[in-house]
C-alpha cells in the first residue's frame, strides 16, 4: 500500500501511532510534519483519513480508518456510531464522546494516567507517580464503563432526528441509543419523536432516580404548537422545559424547570442549565476525596473558615459546612445567577454558610479574608494566575483542587509552587470512561 493515498475529497496516509497527548488522540508523524491521530493506539500501525490538513498548517488531525498492526489493548468499540473504522467504512464520521472506546478500561486508564503525569513535568516541574482510579461498584454497568452519564446533551438533523455531533464537525448523525447514559435516559427513546424545530437536547436523570428533565432548545422562529408536538411524545412522569440561550431563561413546559440531586446526605436542586457532575458515582466520590484531604490533613476541625469557591449549586458547601459546624463558616461563591439561587435553597438552613454569587476574583478582593482552607473547583479553562495570586495572599493552611483538565490544572499548580506552595497529594479518577477526560483531586500546602 502507498503510504499516501488521494482520494476524490481526502487525503489518507500510513503512519505509526506515537504516544499519548492531551486532548484525546496520539502523536504520529508524516514526512516530518505532526498528525494528531484519534481512535489510535500507541505502536499501531494505522491508515488514517485526514480530517483536518493544509500545506501552511502546523499540524494536521487524521481518524484511524484501518488498523493495520493492532495494539494487544485493541478491543472490539462498544458503539458502532463512534467507531471510526466501521463509521468511515459507511462514509461518515464517528460521534463524538466515545474516542476512547476501541481501548481496554485499565489501558485507557494508564493512557490517562501518562497525559496527567506529562502535563505536570511540562507546566509545573512536578515529577510524581500517577493512578487513575476506576469508579463504581464491581459488576455492575459502570465498572464496564457504560451507563454512567446521568447527562447528556443531543443535536439534531436537518430532518428533526436526534442526533450527535461529529468531532469538531457540524455534521449531525442520527442516533439511536447512548451505551453511556444511564437507562432513564435511554428509556426516553427521544429517537422516535420529530423534533422538527429544535436546535438541541439537554436530558437530566438523577442517580437517585427522581424525576428526570428534557431541556428542549428551539430554534429560532419555533412556535408553541410545535414544543407542545414534542410534548405530547414524551412520558408524563418527565418534567419538560425550554431554555433560551440568549436570555438564559428556562421556562416551565410540564413539571418542575430543576432535577433533585443527592450526595453525601444531602438533597440538592439544580436547575435545568445548571452544572451538576455528570458520572452517576462522581459527586460522592469527589466529596470523598476533598473531605479525606482537608480532614486527615488537620484543615477541617470544627470551627474552621472554608471557602467553596465556584460552588456551583453547593456539592461540596454542604460536606463543609457539615464539617466545620455551626461554630465555623463556609463562604460559598458562584459566578451563575441560576445556579447561585440553587444554592441560596439547597444551603438555607445552614447559617453558617454564607452564599455569594460573582466572579470568584471580584469577591476575593472585595470581601478579603482569611481561611484555614479553599476548596477550588474552577471551569475547564483553570482558576488562572489572578485567583491562584488571591489565594496565596488570603493565607489559608491548605488547598483542595478538583479539576477536570489536566493542563489548565497542571498550569494552576505551577503558579501555586512560584508562589511557595507544593503539591501534597494527588488523586485521578476515570469518571469519564471511553472518553480521554478525567477528574483530579489535589492538595496543595505551604512549602515547610
Amino acid at each position: 500500500m502507498s503510504s499516501e493515498t488521494q482520494t476524490q475529497s481526502h487525503t489518507e496516509l500510513t503512519v505509526d501511532v506515537g504516544p499519548v497527548a492531551h486532548g484525546g488522540h496520539c502523536v504520529a508523524r508524516h514526512e516530518g510534519r505532526v498528525v494528531f491521530v484519534r481512535h489510535g493506539i500507541p505502536g499501531e500501525k494505522v491508515r488514517v483519513r485526514l480530517t483536518e490538513s493544509g500545506p501552511d498548517a502546523k499540524f494536521w488531525r487524521a481518524d484511524v480508518v484501518e488498523v493495520l498492526a493492532a495494539s494487544p489493548d485493541r478491543v472490539e468499540h462498544f458503539w458502532d456510531l463512534a467507531d471510526s473504522v466501521r463509521s468511515w467504512s459507511h462514509r461518515h464520521p464517528p460521534v463524538g464522546g466515545a474516542e476512547l472506546g476501541h481501548i481496554s478500561l485499565e489501558r485507557q486508564r494508564s493512557l490517562k494516567a501518562e497525559v496527567l503525569a506529562e502535563q505536570l513535568r511540562r507546566l509545573a516541574g512536578v515529577d510524581r507517580p500517577i493512578t487513575v482510579e476506576a469508579v463504581g461498584e464491581p459488576g455492575t454497568p459502570q465498572t464496564a464503563g457504560l451507563a454512567w452519564r446521568t447527562r447528556a446533551g443531543f443535536a439534531v438533523t436537518p430532518a428533526g432526528k436526534l442526533g450527535m455531533h461529529a468531532h469538531r464537525s457540524e455534521t449531525v448523525l442520527p442516533v439511536r441509543d447512548m451505551p453511556l447514559a444511564v437507562d432513564a435516559i435511554n428509556a426516553l427513546r427521544l429517537w422516535d419523536i420529530d423534533l422538527q424545530g429544535i436546535d438541541r437536547i439537554e436530558v437530566a436523570a438523577p442517580a437517585n432516580g427522581s424525576r428526570p428533565l428534557v431541556l428542549l432548545v428551539p430554534a429560532a422562529g419555533t412556535r408553541a404548537k410545535r414544543l407542545s408536538a414534542v410534548l405530547s411524545h414524551l412520558p408524563e412522569d418527565v418534567s419538560v422545559a425550554s431554555f433560551d440561550p440568549v436570555k438564559g431563561e428556562v421556562l416551565r413546559l410540564r413539571g418542575r424547570t430543576y432535577v433533585q440531586e443527592s450526595a453525601a446526605g444531602h438533597d440538592y436542586r439544580v436547575t435545568g442549565d445548571g452544572f451538576w457532575q455528570i458520572h452517576r458515582d462522581a459527586p460522592d466520590t469527589l466529596i470523598g476525596a476533598v473531605t479525606g484531604f482537608l480532614h486527615d490533613g488537620g484543615f477541617l476541625d470544627a470551627g474552621a473558615a472554608v471557602a467553596d469557591l465556584y460552588a456551583g449549586a453547593g456539592l461540596f458547601t454542604g460536606p463543609l459546612a457539615d464539617a466545620v459546624g455551626v461554630t465555623g463558616s463556609v463562604l460559598s461563591v458562584e459566578g451563575s445567577p441560576g445556579t447561585s439561587r440553587d444554592a441560596r435553597k439547597n444551603l438555607h438552613d445552614a447559617p453558617q454558610v454564607e452564599i455569594v454569587q460573582g466572579r470568584v476574583e471580584r469577591v476575593l478582593r472585595d470581601k478579603a479574608r482569611t481561611f484555614d482552607a479553599v476548596l477550588l473547583d474552577p471551569p475547564r479553562a483553570g482558576a488562572g494566575k489572578a485567583v491562584v495570586n488571591q489565594l496565596v495572599a488570603a493565607g489559608p493552611r491548605a488547598v483542595a483542587y478538583v479539576s477536570c483538565d489536566p493542563a489548565s490544572f497542571a498550569r494552576d499548580v505551577g503558579y501555586f509552587q512560584q508562589s511557595g506552595w507544593e503539591l501534597n497529594g494527588l488523586r485521578a479518577f476515570d469518571l469519564y470512561p471511553h472518553t480521554h477526560h478525567m477528574e483530579t483531586v489535589a492538595l496543595l500546602t505551604p512549602r515547610g
